[in-house]
């Protein structure tokens, strides 16, 4: 059942009562300490309250906010009615409380127990929600990361984090219900910013069964209190501390998925010696992509053009790189070579296509992104004299079967990738199928799965790709003769600076 702005808004996905049971038992069972302060942050119906309260008894003192008063109101009814438990439910907003302050006045140990929201703040606004935290940059992108996706968080990635914050100093335990990609990016938060995250794990559970929801999410839990943890954390398959399924953790200021495998292959972590690229994004599918019939190109809208070919282009898709399928079949629309490249000029150079522009102008001129602004009309990103390389090596970011296409012209042109993709230009097809080979390779494959967290929305990252180092790669692989031609000689956008390291001048 559809859920309504209400509930979207409040992170409405109340824990069945028998998880809460299960989570507040796995921490009574692990915590050798007697939890003093028991504390749900958005405390909904109460479910960990009342859960807690079974397990932990009247040793400890329970608190519950939230902030809609119908739910405060059933919490605090629920704990009313356990025997000799001390209980404060109260109306809160958790963005307007001083948690520093608050925190420091509760006896330790404490257990913050709970179910945060399950939203990102571009789909809080989206609805129009007002729920959300003040805005600021605590994830410190630079640059063009804030306005292509990487701002965009959950909002339980930012109350764990300030939980986190005010919890530095005091003995606690969190045990928290999020996704997993949000658990991931709060530890490697608190690694880089010094903050006091102690033995800390992730406890894998169905969210399907448990939510109805399909997404990766688990318990994550920590500890504050201790000194000097190493910034590892184990991932367990289901609410135990049985024998762990792998470990992850913080190496160079970046998260690696597997530490074992990564040691073993770490000195594959290297230069970057052809610069990964993203494809191109126009965020207009429907105008901007077409298939051919007959010699006319049909758009997405269904609707039939002729068109000159100049602006036109071979393009394959995510699934299409994914699942092998590289023999074009779309075309895609691309206005400009350069970014900042006019387009007027396609009103003399191509007058049929100018025209198509003009009649979907409405839907492109509304495109929503901050990139297009101040740029010319009909602008398109990801786009420059790489893109136009007579070949490439490319591979999706949305799958988890990390596979590398070598890919070169269609029709006497360069096919193109979306931006759910990522490549690396070069300057024949037999340079992209000896790099597509390398990539391919067993021990690459080993040294990027240790990097590659599989459940994450977008497994493969342009940071992940960035980190392979393609001669080293090639000096696996007892190919390095080969590769010292191909990266000796500058590709398109390669600096010169990098043939020092060809002529045996320059260590790194």
């Amino acid at each position: 059942m559809a859920k309504s702005k209400q509930q979207v808004t409040f992170g409405d996905f109340q824990t069945p009562l028998d998880l809460a049971r299960r989570v507040a038992a796995l921490v009574k069972l692990h915590e050798s300490t007697d939890i003093r302060t028991i504390f749900e942050p958005t405390c909904g119906l109460g479910s960990f309250l009342q859960a807690s309260a079974e397990a932990f008894g009247a040793t400890s003192e329970y608190w519950g906010f939230d902030l809609n008063f119908e739910y405060v109101e059933t919490a605090r009814g629920a704990l009313a009615q356990m025997d000799s438990i001390s209980g404060h439910v109260e109306q809160k907003d958790f963005y307007a409380i001083d948690w520093k302050t608050f925190l420091s006045e509760q006896p330790s140990p404490l257990l913050l127990i709970g179910n945060p929201p399950w939203i990102t703040n571009a789909a809080m606004g989206a609805i129009g929600g007002q729920n959300l935290p003040e805005k600021s940059n605590f994830q410190r992108h630079k640059g063009f990361a804030a306005k292509t996706g990487k701002a965009n968080f959950d909002i339980s990635e930012w109350m764990l984090i300030r939980l986190l914050e005010a919890l530095q100093g005091k003995q606690a335990v969190v045990a928290m219900l999020c996704k997993t990609a949000t658990a991931r990016k709060v530890l490697r938060h608190a690694w880089l910013n010094g903050l006091d995250a102690g033995p800390s794990s992730l406890h894998l559970i169905d969210a399907s069964a448990e939510f109805g929801v399909s997404v990766d999410a688990c318990l994550f839990y920590t500890h504050t209190g201790f000194d000097d943890t190493e910034p590892t954390a184990n991932v367990f398959g289901d609410l135990s501390f049985d024998k762990p399924k792998q470990t992850f953790g913080l190496f160079a200021g970046e998260l690696v998925s597997d530490i074992d495998a990564y040691r073993e292959l770490y000195d594959l972590d290297g230069l970057e010696y052809r610069k990964w690229r993203s494809g191109v994004k126009h965020d207009a599918a429907k105008v901007m992509e077409f298939t051919r019939e007959n010699g006319v190109y049909v758009n997405g809208l269904g609707e039939r053009y002729e068109l000159e070919d100049d602006y036109l282009f071979p393009l394959l898709k995510s699934s299409d790189l994914a699942n092998g399928r590289l023999q074009p079949s779309r075309y895609v629309l691309l206005t400009q070579r350069r970014v900042a490249d006019p387009t007027d000029e396609i009103m003399t150079t191509a007058p049929k296509t100018w025209q198509y522009l003009l009649d979907h102008s409405a839907q492109l001129d509304k495109r929503g992104s901050s990139i297009y602004l101040n740029r010319p009309r009909f602008s398109v990103f990801g786009i420059g004299d790489y893109s136009f390389a007579p070949a490439k090596v490319a591979i999706s970011g949305l799958y988890k079967n990390i596979r590398f296409q070598a890919l070169g012209s269609d029709d006497g042109k360069p096919v193109m990738v979306d931006d759910t993709c990522y490549f690396i230009p070069c300057n024949s097809e037999s340079e992209a199928e000896f790099f597509a080979d390398l990539l391919n390779s067993e021990t690459a494959q080993r040294f990027i799965s240790a990097l590659v967290f599989k459940d994450a929305k977008r497994p493969v990252t342009i940071d992940i790709l960035r980190r392979i180092d393609l001669k080293k790669l090639a000096e696996y692989k007892g190919k390095e003769l080969i590769a010292a031609e191909y990266l000796s000689s500058p590709a398109l956008e390669t600096s010169n600076q990098y043939l020092m390291v060809f002529e045996g001048k320059e260590r790194y």
